[in-house]
This record gives C-alpha cells, sequence and structure tokens, in this order.
C-alpha cells in the first residue's frame, strides 16, 4: 500500500514538474509566434498617432477624427493602447505576458484582453488548449486528492475533541468554516491588499473583485494586474500572478470537495432520481440464456444516502 502511494506521489511530481515545463514551452511558443506581429502593430499605430499630431495639430476633420479612432480602437483591441506613447510600455508578448496569457487558458479563466493576433497563434492556441486543460484538471485533481489527507485528518482530530458535545453534522460545518476561513482570508482577502498596494488605479474592493471573477474562472477581464505600463518588474508581476491563480484555484477545488463530503449539504440529491426512491439505470447490460458470454447484473445500493457520511469513520473518544 505505501509503495503504491509512493509511486503515486512521484506520478503526481513529475505531473507538477510536466504541468510547469508545459506552461514555460507555451509561453514561449506564444511569445515567438505573438511578439513580431504585435511589434508591427505598435509601429503601425505609433506611425498612425505621430502622423494624426502632424497633420491635424491646428484643424481637424471628422472624416479624419473618425479614422483615427478606428485605428485606436482596432489596436485597444489587440492590447495596444494609444493612450501613451506606445513605444514606452512593455510589450504584451514578452515571456512573462506569455506565461500569463497560458495560464488564463489552460485554467480557462480567458480575460480576454490579450488575444493571438496571427492565424498561427490562433490555431496553436487551440491545439493547446485541447491538450493543456484536461492535463490541468487531471493535475487539479490529483493534487486536491492529496490535500484531502491532512484536511481530513484535521476534521478527525476535532471528531476526537468535540465529539462527545456535538453532532458529527455540526461538527463538520466547523470544519468547513475553518477551511472556508483559511481560504477566504489567504487566497482573497490578502491577496487583495496586495494587489492594492501594487496597483495604483485599484481600491480594496476593485482587487477584491478581480480575486473573486478570476478564482471563479469568470475572467470577465475589466481588470487585469500589470496592466500599468509605468509597473515596475511586469513580467515578473504577471508570473506571480500566474502562480496565485493556479494556487488559488486548486483552493477552490479544495473547499468544493470539502462540501461535497457533507451529505446535508449536498442539495443536489434532492433534485436526482434516487431521491424519490428510484434507482435510475444508466447502463442496462442484459443476456440471454442462450448467451454463452458473461451474464451482468445490476448493482443497487441499498445504502441510504441520507444517512451516510461519504464512508468516515468516527474514531472514539481517547483513540
Amino acid at each position: 500500500m505505501f509503495t503504491d502511494l509512493r509511486r503515486s506521489n512521484v506520478r503526481v511530481i513529475a505531473l507538477c514538474v510536466f504541468y510547469v515545463l508545459f506552461l514555460i514551452i507555451g509561453a514561449a511558443i506564444f511569445a515567438a509566434i505573438e511578439g513580431p506581429r504585435e511589434t508591427s502593430l505598435v509601429k503601425h499605430l505609433q506611425n498612425v498617432r505621430n502622423t494624426f499630431r502632424a497633420t491635424y495639430q491646428h484643424c481637424m476633420s471628422d472624416q479624419a477624427l473618425e479614422a483615427f479612432i478606428v485605428e485606436v480602437v482596432e489596436g485597444a483591441n489587440r492590447g495596444v493602447s494609444a493612450a501613451r506613447n506606445v513605444s514606452m510600455s512593455e510589450p504584451n508578448w514578452s515571456f512573462g505576458q506569455s506565461m500569463f496569457f497560458a495560464g488564463t487558458v489552460l485554467t480557462t479563466i480567458g480575460y480576454g484582453r490579450v488575444t493571438p493576433l496571427s492565424d498561427a497563434g490562433k490555431a496553436f492556441c487551440i491545439v493547446y488548449a485541447v491538450i493543456g486543460i484536461p492535463l490541468t484538471l487531471i493535475l487539479f485533481t490529483a493534487v486536491v486528492e492529496r490535500l484531502m489527507l491532512p484536511t481530513e485528518m484535521f476534521l478527525y482530530f476535532l471528531y476526537r475533541q468535540l465529539g462527545h458535545i456535538y453532532m458529527v453534522f455540526h461538527i463538520q460545518l466547523l470544519h468547513l468554516f475553518i477551511v472556508f476561513s483559511f481560504i477566504f482570508t489567504f487566497f482573497f482577502l490578502v491577496p487583495a491588499g496586495i494587489y492594492t498596494a501594487l496597483e495604483p488605479d485599484w481600491n480594496y474592493l476593485d482587487a477584491f473583485y478581480y480575486c473573486f471573477i478570476s478564482l471563479t474562472t469568470v475572467g470577465l477581464g475589466d481588470y487585469i494586474p500589470g496592466d500599468n505600463w509605468q509597473q515596475h518588474y511586469r513580467a515578473l508581476y504577471k508570473v506571480a500572478t500566474t502562480g496565485y491563480l493556479l494556487l488559488g484555484l486548486i483552493m477552490m477545488m479544495l473547499l468544493l470537495a470539502v462540501v461535497y463530503d457533507i451529505p446535508e449539504l449536498n442539495i443536489g440529491f434532492h433534485f436526482y432520481l434516487k431521491s424519490d426512491g428510484i434507482e435510475s439505470e444508466r447502463v442496462s447490460l442484459k443476456s440471454s440464456n442462450e448467451s454463452k458470454g458473461p451474464k451482468y447484473t445490476k448493482h443497487v445500493d441499498e445504502t441510504d444516502p441520507t444517512q451516510s457520511y461519504q464512508g468516515q469513520t468516527i474514531p472514539a473518544e481517547g483513540e
């Protein structure tokens, strides 16, 4: 058993290493494909801006203004802003920025502020997502499975300390509250304070809003860290944010796993056929008496789901 566990842990560590390499390789390819295209767009927008300023310094027609606005909007939709001197800003497809983009693709957050410009970039993004999203789910599930071990050990500790005073359900609620408080503090409140200090235009509500929208994978894209062109160490900032998003999503999955371990909070059960005492037949495999093949029987789970505690054994006091 312990040998199998060690082998499993080795496989997870190998998967983590491969996942990091997958992120790095993806970021490098995105940077190589999209970097030159963005550089060309930046130069074009800079030329348009300079020409506009030189030609219409004293007068400006409606058609000229409209054409300029079209150029500006098109550049902004590609992640290039004309509100400042575009040559002074770090490109959106530097390695750090590309790492951030790759992370948002693999986690399905998908802010949409910066997108591939070239056909090759779009094609690679499709292939990268097809491979990377299932890989991300596998990795997150494996990590959460291991994080559940110390989480359940803490729950059993609460059982031993409080089992003679409180009901099992109440202890599970206390355990859920402690886990929720930990995640809420260190992955919402604290990061929101850090982003408030690092982002000059964000207040605390803006930063908390960003953390919530990101870790729930809504990914509206109205607030993105590091978009300020004056941000110091912008590439490193983006990489650190990518790490925060990965860890934060793992913690959110851990919280959901703790919730699902409490049968009374499994609200979805009341909408299933089993809630009416009906066993739904997902797969019905029958063989005739004349068949020489194996016979299949349907397994009926006679356990009352409302009375089950997910196979948990409550240790007796003093054990």
